[in-house]
Parts: C-alpha cells; sequence; structure tokens
C-alpha cells in the first residue's frame, strides 16, 4: 500500500496527534508536525502532503500572530486546490475564520466531559454516520458561526456549533476526540492552562470516559484515514 502524508499544524508542544496518530498510522498514513509558533521555523511546504490537520492550542484565533494568519492563508489555499483538511478545537476555530465565518467567546466555558449529540446531516456523514450521542471530552472558550456552505454536524447543550463539514474534504471539530488519560492530565498541568483550571468547579477525571473515547476516536479517525485513501 503507498503511504500517504498528512502535516499536521501544533500550536504549543503539549497538543499533539494524541489517537490521531495511531488511527493513521494503522492505514499507511505518515505525519509530519509544523510548528509555526517557534521563532525562525522554516515554512512547509503544504502542497507536497496529501492532508492538512490544524490543532488545539491556548490561544485565541481572534489574536494578531503572524503564525495563525499564515495557517490560515494555508486553509484557504488547501480549500481551492481541494485539499482535505481536519480542524481541532482551535483549528476548527481557524478554518472557520479562514472561511469568513465569526469566532466568538462562547456563552460558557466547556472544559470536561460533557454530552455530544448528532446532528441529521451526521447521518449520512463519511466519518459520523450511524453514531448515537456521546460524552466526549472539550476544552474550549470560544465558539463559531458557520462558515458558508457548511453543514452542521454535531452540538451540544452549552455549544451549537461543534462540528461542520463543507464539501467532502473539509472538517472541522470543537471537541476532542484525539486525546489520551494521559494528555488530560498533562493539560490540566500546563501553566498555559491554569486559569481555565482554576475556575473549574469540578476537578476533572482524565479517565472518567476514556475508553469509550479511544472506541470513538479509532471509528472516526480511522474513517477520515480510509476517506484520505479514497482521494488517492
Amino acid at each position: 500500500m503507498t503511504p500517504l502524508r498528512v502535516l499536521a499544524f501544533r500550536h504549543v508542544p503539549f497538543e499533539g496527534l494524541g489517537l490521531i496518530e495511531p488511527a493513521l498510522r494503522a492505514r499507511y498514513i505518515t505525519v509530519d508536525y509544523a510548528d509555526l509558533y517557534q521563532a525562525l521555523a522554516p515554512l512547509p511546504d503544504v502542497a507536497a502532503y496529501h492532508a492538512l490537520v490544524f490543532l488545539g492550542g491556548p490561544m485565541s484565533v481572534n489574536q494578531d500572530l503572524a503564525f495563525l494568519r499564515r495557517e490560515m492563508e494555508f486553509i484557504r489555499e488547501a480549500v481551492a486546490r481541494r485539499q482535505p483538511i481536519l480542524g481541532i478545537c482551535l483549528g476548527a476555530q481557524l478554518i472557520a475564520r479562514a472561511l469568513g465565518a465569526t469566532v466568538r467567546r462562547n456563552s460558557t466555558r466547556e472544559i470536561g466531559w460533557y454530552g455530544l449529540h448528532f446532528t441529521q446531516a451526521a447521518g449520512n456523514d463519511r466519518l459520523f454516520h450511524g453514531l448515537s450521542p456521546e460524552t466526549v471530552f472539550h476544552w474550549h472558550g470560544e465558539t463559531f458561526d458557520l462558515p458558508p456552505g457548511a453543514d452542521l454536524l454535531a452540538s451540544s447543550d452549552l455549544c451549537r456549533n461543534q462540528a461542520f463539514r463543507i464539501g467532502d474534504a473539509v472538517y472541522a471539530l470543537q471537541f476532542h476526540l484525539e486525546v489520551t488519560p494521559e494528555m488530560i492530565a498533562d493539560w490540566c498541568a500546563q501553566d498555559a492552562n491554569g486559569g481555565d483550571v482554576r475556575e473549574l468547579e469540578v476537578v476533572i477525571d482524565p479517565s472518567f470516559n476514556a475508553p469509550r473515547l479511544a472506541e470513538l476516536s479509532a471509528q472516526v479517525f480511522g474513517r477520515w484515514g480510509e476517506m484520505l485513501r479514497s482521494w488517492v
């Protein structure tokens, strides 16, 4: 099987691909990282990859940060050439803003394990078909409006716009299917997340629904990997 290559954009050292990576590796898809937040980081040749992934981070897309502006340019260029894109949390917000939608404060911070339900459009979606309401992990204080042409795929009680698809190549997920218990514990210990953690009314249990989340992650990101193979 011909190996495929995916480029993942990190925004902090501690937010990586997590459970996405083994799902891709099982389908002979390799991953490189781009760390444009680092000073003097080289600009990657994004067109040389079969897909792009934009990961999470504690900053806001509304901050005037050069590396985020460059990533949004990459997103618009990828959409123009129909290159598959996957955005997670901050990455989803980057996609939304790059494609003309507003990113703003959510009515409340959604941090921890919360319910998620799927829309009617998700019933025919390549990643989410056949899924029932689930409890997944969230960590965000902002939300996005839907860009033009987007189909809403998932919502929660605290945040309506949790996932969308544009066409058949662009996916944006506000929630975190990719996290392991070790990742969650590490996020809680990071100085960059200290303000969020101090405001929590209930201490996060990193393992609360971890086995089911791992199953769901393998299914959804496995389907995404299979989708990439169908595009080659």
